[in-house]
């Protein structure tokens, strides 16, 4: 197994490799060919970001058996999107928009693509997997389901910071029997493995790649277990994935935007 960090430099991002609490700086990505430089520093004086930057984030819903309830299964995976400008870093804070009244988190592996995938077979599927890393899809059930329901879910699954990912991107694990753990101010509140997945992570990226081109360091969230609860302004979530590490994220309120038609002075 080998753990990638990406990281903040004086020169912009810098990627390494993550062994006994040290980083070693590597040249280029992880999806191709790279060295390494020779020099290393401890992962605690770095500033880490989101283990890569994808050309789009997919995502799973009702893809665990613990998190359909009284639901019928699904006979295909039920794929959506979320937004680049979700994307958060691991510690930065999920941000809470003031008119949202019912936001959740969803703890879940997210894969994280290594090669372009297009029209691959089930068997083909996990070849183009290049690694994972820890996710929370953060959600507002309001309007996810609520009255003022969104059609796409653009603001219930897409708002500023509600894709948090991270701490590193972990290759040659066993996807599909990982445990997986979400603590809500230090209490679990989600603890599942991977074996509960309704469709595993080949068959998510097979049927993907049927009609929507999968390119190196896409993300692909693969879905939450179990029951959820309501985040509030102080919270601190966390998201633990066995060979992975730990997510970590404080949960803000947003500032108050100015009145919807109104000019900004």
């Amino acid at each position: 197994m080998t753990q990638y960090v990406r990281y903040r430099s004086d020169a912009g991002a810098r990627w390494g490799i993550l062994e006994d609490q040290r980083v070693r700086e590597i040249l280029g990505v992880p999806f191709a060919s790279h060295s390494e430089t020779g020099k290393s520093r401890p992962r605690g004086d770095l500033e880490l970001l989101s283990p890569c930057e994808p050309g789009k984030i997919i995502a799973v819903g009702r893809n665990y058996r613990s998190h359909l309830g009284n639901r019928v299964e699904p006979k295909n995976p039920e794929i959506f999107f979320k937004p680049l400008s979700s994307l958060q870093d691991p510690g930065g804070p999920i941000v809470i928009p003031p008119e949202a009244t019912d936001v959740h988190y969803e703890g879940e592996l997210v894969l994280v693509m290594g090669r372009r995938a297009k029209d691959l077979s089930r068997e083909e599927a996990p070849a183009a997997i290049l690694g994972a890393t820890c996710g929370n899809d953060v959600t507002d059930r309001n309007w996810q389901y609520g009255e003022n329901k969104d059609v796409q879910w653009w603001r219930a699954k897409g708002s500023d910071t509600f894709a948090p990912v991270g701490p590193v991107l972990s290759t040659g694990l066993d996807y599909g029997n990982l445990r997986l753990e979400t603590r809500l101010n230090g209490e679990t509140v989600q603890k599942e493995r991977t074996a509960d997945f309704i469709f595993d992570c080949a068959t998510v990226v097979s049927w993907v790649s049927r009609w929507v081109t999968l390119l190196p360091g896409d993300l692909i969230f693969t879905g939450t277990p179990g029951a959820t609860r309501r985040l509030s302004p102080g919270d601190v979530v966390e998201v633990e994935i066995e060979g992975i590490g730990v997510l970590r994220n404080p949960v803000v309120c947003g500032a108050s935007p100015p009145p919807y038609g109104s000019t900004r002075l």
